[in-house]
This record gives C-alpha cells, sequence and structure tokens, in this order.
C-alpha cells in the first residue's frame, strides 16, 4: 500500500477540488436516488390508493362523481368535514368493482358476474359489487392527477439538478486529476535532472520516457477514470443502501450480502492482474527503449543490414507483451460485467420469485410501489458495482505504473543548489586520485598534477586509458573513491556541483544540440547571457565565416542532435557555448577529433586569445594540436606514465614520442 498512500499524498495536494467534487457528488446522487421513492409514492399514494377507503360528500372538491353522489378518499377530508356512507374500490384482476357494503377482511377475490367473493383460508364473504367502466374509472382517478403531476415534476427538477451537479463533479474530479498528473510529470523530470549521471550509464533512455509519458498517462486514468467511478460508486452504493433500509430493513440486509461477494472477487482480481500488468508495463518499457535506440541508430542498422535481426528482437519483446495482455484481457473477460450481469440476473430472479408472488396478493408483505422501488433500487445498484469491477484492470495498471515512477523518484538525487561563490581562479591539482565505475575495479589509479590559473593541460593516450574519466571527475560527473580534487585549495565535494560547474565550460567529442537556434543552442536560453555576446562568442571561434550563407544566419533552425548541421558546425556551436559561458576551467574532450582542418585552424587562433587567465583541459587524439601545451600527460591503463611538455616529452623518447612518431609516419604515409 505504500504505492497507493504515496498516489493519496499527490492527491491531497488538490483536497480542496477534489472535496467540493465529492460534495457535488452526494448531491447529485442523492436527488438521482430520490426518483424510485417518488415513483413508489405515485404507485402506492396515487395509483394503487384508488382502494384505501371512501367517503360519501357533499364537496365536488378532490372528489369523484358516481351515479350522482360525490366521493372522496379519506385522506383528502379536512378535520371537520361531515363524512358520509363509506364505499370500496377494489380491483379484480383486470376490473375494477365498486361497492356500499364495509369490506372485512381480504385475501383471494375472485368476480361472477357482479359478486365478488373474497376468502381468506376457512373465511369466505361475499358482496353484491358495481363494475366500473372506463370512463367512471377515470373519474376516481380524476382527483390523484394532480398529486401525480406534482410529484413527477418534483422528480424532473431533482433529474435537472442532478444533471447540473454530475457535471460539476466530472469536471472538478477530472481537473484535480490533470493538475495531479502536471504536478506529478513536473516533479519526476525535475528528479531525473537530479540525477547522477551514473544512474543513466545502466538504464536506455527509452525507458526513462516510457515513465514519464506511458506511466504517468496510466496513473492519470486513475485519477480521471478509476478513483472517480470508486467515488461515485461508494457513494451510489451507500446512498441505495440507505435508501433500500428506509424502504424494508429486513430485504434490505439480505441485498447486504452482496459487498462480501465483491470484496473476494476484487481480491482475486487483483492477484493476477498485479502479476500481468507488472510484465505489460516492463515489456512496453523495453520495447519504447529498442525503438528509441533503433531510431537513433538507423543508420547503422541499414549499413550494416541488420534490419532482420532488428525486427526479430522487436517482435521478440511484442510477442510477449502481446501474451500478457491476452492473458489480462482473458481475466477481465471472465470477472467484468459478464459476471455482473449473471449476478444481477440471479439476484433478481430470487428476489421477484420470493417477494413478487407475495406482491401480487391481496395480503401483500410489501406493496407493489415498494416492489418496484426495490427492483429499481437493485438494478441501480449493480451499475455502480458493474463500474467498480471494469475498473479493476485500469487500477492495478495504475499501481503498477505508479510503484515503476515512484521507484525512479526514490533514487538518490543531487541536491540543488543556488549558492553563488566568486570566481575561481582556476588551480587545480588532483592528489592521489583512484576512481572506478565499479565498485572495486579502478580507471585510475593514484593519479597525480596540478595545473595553475591560465595554463593548457592536455591529456593523450590509448583509448581507455583514462582520459575521459579524469574529466568526469574534475566537472564532478561522479566522485573518486580515494585521494581528493582541487581547486583553488578547496576540495571541489565540498563545493555543490551546480555551484562548481557555473565556472566550468566543456565540449564534447560528440556535441549535442537541441531543438531551436543556432544562437539558442549557444545561450541555452539563459538570460544572463545577450545576443550580443552570442553572436561574439561565435565570432571568436570563427563560426561567422562558416554560418555567413545560412538564410536567417544565427536565428537558423536547429533539429533535434543538429542532424542538418555537418559535424564542424555542430562543434563550432558547441565550442562558441562553452566560450559564451566565460568558464574560468575549460575541458576540451577530443573537441577537434570531428571538425576538417580548416576549421580546426579556426579554433586554434581563437583558442591562442581565449585560454588567456583561463585554465584550459584538453583531451586529444591529434597529438599535433598540443604541442604548445603547458603539461602533457600521458596515461596509460588508468596511471599517469609520462608528464612534460612536448619538446620534454619527446627528449625522454618515451611512450609519448613512440605515438607521436607513429602519428607523424601516418600522416607521412596518408599524404
Amino acid at each position: 500500500m505504500r504505492t497507493g498512500k504515496r498516489l493519496f499524498d499527490y492527491a491531497l495536494a488538490y483536497k480542496k477540488i477534489i472535496i467540493a467534487a465529492l460534495l457535488m457528488l452526494t448531491i447529485a446522487v442523492g436527488t438521482d436516488l430520490a426518483g424510485p421513492f417518488i415513483a413508489k409514492n405515485i404507485i402506492d399514494r396515487h395509483i394503487l390508493g384508488i382502494e384505501s377507503v371512501w367517503y360519501e360528500t357533499q364537496s365536488s372538491n378532490n372528489a369523484a362523481k358516481y351515479n350522482g353522489n360525490y366521493y372522496k378518499r379519506v385522506k383528502y377530508f379536512s378535520k371537520n368535514e361531515e363524512k358520509g356512507e363509506q364505499i370500496r374500490i377494489l380491483q379484480v384482476g383486470t376490473k375494477f368493482v365498486f361497492t356500499e357494503q364495509e369490506i372485512k377482511f381480504d385475501g383471494k377475490r375472485t368476480l361472477n358476474n357482479e359478486v365478488l367473493t373474497i376468502s381468506k383460508g376457512s373465511k369466505i364473504a361475499a358482496y353484491q359489487v358495481q363494475i366500473l367502466k372506463g370512463k367512471e374509472l377515470l373519474r376516481f382517478y380524476q382527483p390523484e392527477i394532480p398529486g401525480i403531476i406534482k410529484l413527477l415534476t418534483i422528480y424532473f427538477g431533482l433529474l435537472v439538478i442532478s444533471a447540473f451537479f454530475q457535471y460539476g463533479q466530472r469536471y472538478l474530479l477530472k481537473k484535480s486529476a490533470n493538475r495531479i498528473i502536471q504536478k506529478m510529470r513536473e516533479d519526476v523530470f525535475n528528479h531525473i535532472q537530479r540525477l547522477p549521471i551514473n544512474y543513466f550509464d545502466n538504464l536506455p533512455a527509452g525507458k526513462v520516457v516510457a515513465r514519464i509519458t506511458n506511466d504517468t498517462e496510466a496513473i492519470r486514468e486513475l485519477y480521471v477514470t478509476v478513483l472517480a467511478t470508486f467515488f461515485t460508486s461508494a457513494i451510489y452504493i451507500t446512498g441505495i443502501y440507505t435508501a433500500l433500509f428506509i424502504l424494508n430493513a429486513k430485504l434490505a440486509a439480505i441485498c447486504l450480502l452482496l459487498l462480501p461477494i465483491l470484496y473476494a472477487w476484487i481480491l482475486v482480481y487483483r492477484k493476477f492482474a498485479s502479476k500481468y500488468n507488472r510484465v505489460i508495463r516492463s515489456r512496453n518499457s523495453d520495447i519504447n527503449a529498442m525503438i528509441n535506440e533503433s531510431i537513433q541508430g538507423m543508420s547503422i542498422i541499414q549499413a550494416f543490414s541488420r534490419e532482420k535481426e532488428t525486427k526479430a528482437e522487436f517482435e521478440k519483446l511484442n510477442n510477449e507483451h502481446f501474451i500478457y495482455q491476452n492473458k489480462l484481457l482473458t481475466l477481465n473477460s471472465l470477472t467484468s460485467h459478464n459476471l455482473v450481469g449473471i449476478l444481477r440476473n440471479l439476484i433478481f430472479v430470487a428476489f421477484i420469485w420470493y417477494f413478487g408472488g407475495q406482491s401480487l396478493a391481496p395480503s401483500a408483505v410489501i406493496s407493489l410501489g415498494m416492489l418496484y422501488a426495490f427492483i429499481d433500487y437493485i438494478n441501480r445498484l449493480f451499475e455502480p458495482v458493474q463500474g467498480v469491477v471494469n475498473q479493476l484492470a485500469n487500477l492495478e495498471q495504475a499501481l503498477v505504473a505508479g510503484e515503476r515512477v515512484f521507484k525512479l523518484m526514490d533514487e538518490p538525487g543531487e541536491n540543488v543548489s543556488q549558492e553563488q561563490i566568486p570566481r575561481v581562479k582556476g588551480n587545480v591539482s588532483f592528489e592521489n586520485v583512484s576512481f572506478g565505475y565499479k565498485e572495486g575495479e579502478y580507471v585510475l589509479k593514484n593519479i597525480n598534477f596540478s595545473a595553475k590559473q591560465g595554463e593548457t593541460i592536455a591529456l593523450v593516450g590509448h583509448t581507455g586509458s583514462g582520459k575521459s574519466s579524469i574529466m568526469n571527475l574534475l566537472f564532478r560527473f561522479y566522485d573518486c573513491q580515494k585521494g581528493k580534487i582541487v581547486i583553488d585549495g578547496k576540495d571541489i565535494e565540498c563545493i555543490p556541483r551546480q555551484t562548481l560547474r557555473n565556472h566550468m565550460g566543456i565540449v564534447l567529442q560528440d556535441p549535442y544540440l537541441f531543438t531551436g537556434t543556432i544562437a539558442s543552442n549557444v545561450s541555452l536560453d539563459d538570460p544572463s547571457i545577450s545576443r550580443e555576446e552570442v553572436e561574439r562568442a561565435l565570432k571568436d571561434v570563427g563560426a561567422d565565416r562558416v554560418f555567413k550563407n545560412l538564410e536567417n544566419g544565427y536565428d537558423e533552425p536547429v533539429i533535434e542532435k543538429g542532424s542538418t548541421l555537418s559535424s564542424g558546425q555542430r562543434q563550432l556551436i558547441s565550442f562558441a557555448r562553452a566560450l559564451a559561458f566565460n568558464p574560468a576551467i575549460l575541458i576540451l574532450d577530443e573537441a577537434t577529433s570531428s571538425i576538417d582542418t580548416e576549421t580546426e585552424s579556426l579554433i586554434q587562433e581563437a583558442m591562442e586569445v581565449l585560454k588567456k587567465g583561463r585554465t584550459t583541459f584538453i583531451i586529444a587524439h591529434r597529438l599535433s594540436t598540443i604541442r604548445n601545451a603547458d603539461q602533457i600527460l600521458v596515461l596509460d591503463r588508468g596511471a599517469i606514465v609520462e608528464q612534460g611538455t612536448h619538446d620534454e616529452l619527446m627528449a625522454l623518447k618515451g611512450k609519448y614520442y613512440q605515438m607521436y612518431q607513429l602519428q607523424q609516419g601516418g600522416s607521412s604515409l596518408a599524404g
């Protein structure tokens, strides 16, 4: 129930709207359930009430004229009004008869010509009667018509009130549901941005997307449809049972047997539905992840003719999803409205058989009007029951989806800090740093080096030697397990991540561009970066010459990942982005590896100016681009094996010398 409680806590945030909706729902239910009471009164008091005692009267008000005399029902007499001779009107089969004789007892009625015989056990009585014709009978009903019209008017008014409040409660419940899901999605999205980078190392993007979109949409159904149905049904069932107990406590008590049956029904359903829904939601996430991965890597799939294998993998996931959807469908078919209909029909048959026969007898235990009201209420009772049963599938989907969403939100995130510190100078020191992405498997071992303000530090080494890991630690995407990293004499783990990153800029090997324009990708819509600063940054990296022929200039649209731009153009935008934020520490992770020679020369020219006063870390495979670095760190298997300037390392004739010679030789051969 932990998931249920947290979903309930989200609902409490909008409790005023929900309470208002429930109050409107209660009024709507009350006015709607008044219908059978009114129908009972119409039947018992006005239609069947004709068999009550009548007296001869001198007044024509609320009276019926027959054989030259006026007759009025006893309930229409005023206190001081004089009553004449008593008469009775009785129904025998389809006929109605008039008699002036006093009816001593009631029982089984038979009519032979104009003689009425009433028998009850061993007692038999005969009465001389007159058979009423259609127009004559209608005269006796004439006084009841105003009362019937009055009750029908009240009933119609209650229906209008019920319709108004039904609309109001549905609107408010759905409004609160949309608010709840809006807040939940914002919370999930905000939490995702607080999650450490290593969380996304093991979770495909498609699965994260599925939790934010598909799973929260399933939860929305919980608030919009499921809870609305459950609230409505609970109030309706309570109202109906209240009405049943008012009518007849004994019959209402018998109808209470339905509740434990419904409860047992729900328990059995949830036992199986919960298991099936977990698999369905999981496979749905897997499908989303695979689709996302396939779209991202479509060029590779097509280039290597992997369409068939990719299709087979997708069909396997889709088939598992289909199998469990069918299992859930079977369960729903067995425990949905079909069984509700069967149960309702069985109760109707038993009820009518037992009580219906008695109500038709003259000495009825319950009146025909009460029988009608009971049948109407029981019929209405099964509507909310069926609504609850039909929403069990959505309830289980929502609970499973909520469990998955809250599992994501329970992942420990990083505290977001608004703390500001003065601009750092950029003195960086790694002191005995060791780090591993997995526990006990170090990719960096006892790293020691220092970089002074304004220096350029180059990191070189074969793939997997630990170059990018050093940058990840410096940027605090990860924290080291041993040692410490110091900036201006302060351990970076004592500085909030956001505060630290405000003074750092990074250009990745594969630059990422967002949907927008070239200018928005440079500023990232940061209000502190003006348009002039954006254009200056682009100009400093030489982008003005590259983008000068674009129709919209720096307002040229950029689609997701900047796929319509060349790798060099994307890299220039990414580089300008880092410069626009004016970092004290600049990190270039293979920043020039995807750039052509001409574009690289533009960056190199700009860098000579921009590096002044800024500590720059460069990861480069092209050793020719780092000849002027103040320090070159040569890494091998997570350790620094050589350290010095280009000339010092060449004179050493160690690993750096070999790498440089190999690249120069390769360049010569290529030439």
